[in-house]
């Protein structure tokens, strides 16, 4: 597999209030303006890491991706590679991606995915979005588990972009995080930028993107907490950022977790249930239980005895 071109860029103030095609075209002036438009169609535009509509506007801060694949790049099923289905129907497959498993090839990544997982199983989704992601409306970290939306259906690949960019879809994880957290509920407000020091790295920064994310503290330890996280806004890294910057990391977070990464074999934060609406109209609820590795940090810090909510993986359409 050839590698693919990939530019990234942070909008600017003079940018601001100007279509993301607009802004792409600038930006990368030996692309047309109808070949930015087909790879926005394609999903090889990400704003914010999530495939934005045509007519979206960029803000101050925005960050900005386009991959322009090798034409003769190809990505190779594979049937070694586990999926775990929660639902599927004509349009919309709702997995279990388990940690360390990234989600489409990259860079030095050019297989081994749930992508060529998914191209093994679901054959037809090869032609859904990105050629490079294909079916593929959102993304989670490598070492983050749980449920994902991914689309079968043009109709629904489109449909689940709209409701991502307009905030329609609902996200919630469970995170174990370092010491006793103080409260039993609220919402961290704290805009997020880039790190200038460490590309690797978000944070807080008031000259960054607007983010929220509520909480709900589930379970107390003596040295550790079990908290339930809505991200109501969905920017990179958002709830281990805002973890962190409140003084209570994920544990195992090799990058924000700074003195609690040797806790837990991997970023304990896992993508518990998503919501989003089907194209017939249905709101399809799609949830995956706590997988071994963190039900065992669970024990070893002393916790889990209030987590049967988290433990199930199913489905429901209504």
């Amino acid at each position: 597999m050839n590698p693919d071109r990939v530019e990234r860029f942070v909008a600017t103030e003079q940018e601001a209030g100007s279509r993301v095609d607009v802004v792409v075209t600038a930006r990368c002036p030996d692309l047309s303006r109808n070949r930015v438009q087909q790879l926005l169609a394609e999903g090889h535009v990400l704003l914010n890491e999530e495939s934005p509509r045509r007519a979206s506007r960029v803000e101050a801060g925005d960050e900005i991706e386009i991959t322009i694949p090798d034409r003769r790049a190809t990505i190779s099923p594979d049937e070694d590679i586990a999926i775990r289905v929660i639902h599927e129907d004509e349009d919309v497959i709702a997995v279990d991606k388990p940690a360390c498993l990234a989600v489409h090839p990259g860079a030095g990544r050019p297989d081994g995915t749930l992508v060529n997982g998914l191209l093994a199983r679901y054959p037809e989704i090869a032609g859904i979005g990105g050629s490079n992601r294909p079916g593929i409306v959102h993304r989670l970290d490598m070492d983050t588990s749980g449920v994902m939306l991914v689309a079968r259906s043009g109709r629904a690949y489109h449909s689940l972009v709209e409701q991502f960019g307009s905030r329609g879809v609902e996200k919630t994880y469970v995170a174990l995080v370092e010491g006793r957290f103080p409260h039993d509920s609220g919402v961290i407000e704290a805009p997020i930028a880039r790190s200038a020091a460490d590309r690797r790295r978000m944070d807080v920064n008031w000259t960054g993107k607007p983010a929220v994310s509520e909480f709900r503290t589930v379970e107390r330890g003596q040295e550790a907490t079990l908290l339930e996280i809505r991200l109501v806004t969905g920017r990179t890294h958002q709830a281990r950022v805002h973890l962190a910057a409140v003084g209570h990391p994920v544990l195992g977070d090799t990058i924000y977790g700074e003195g609690v990464a040797a806790r837990a074999p991997r970023q304990m934060l896992h993508a518990w249930r998503i919501a989003a609406d089907l194209p017939a109209g249905e709101r399809l609820t799609a949830q995956a239980g706590l997988p071994a590795d963190m039900a065992q940090a669970l024990v070893d810090e002393g916790l889990g005895g209030d987590v049967a909510e988290y433990e199930a993986t199913g489905w429901k359409v209504n």
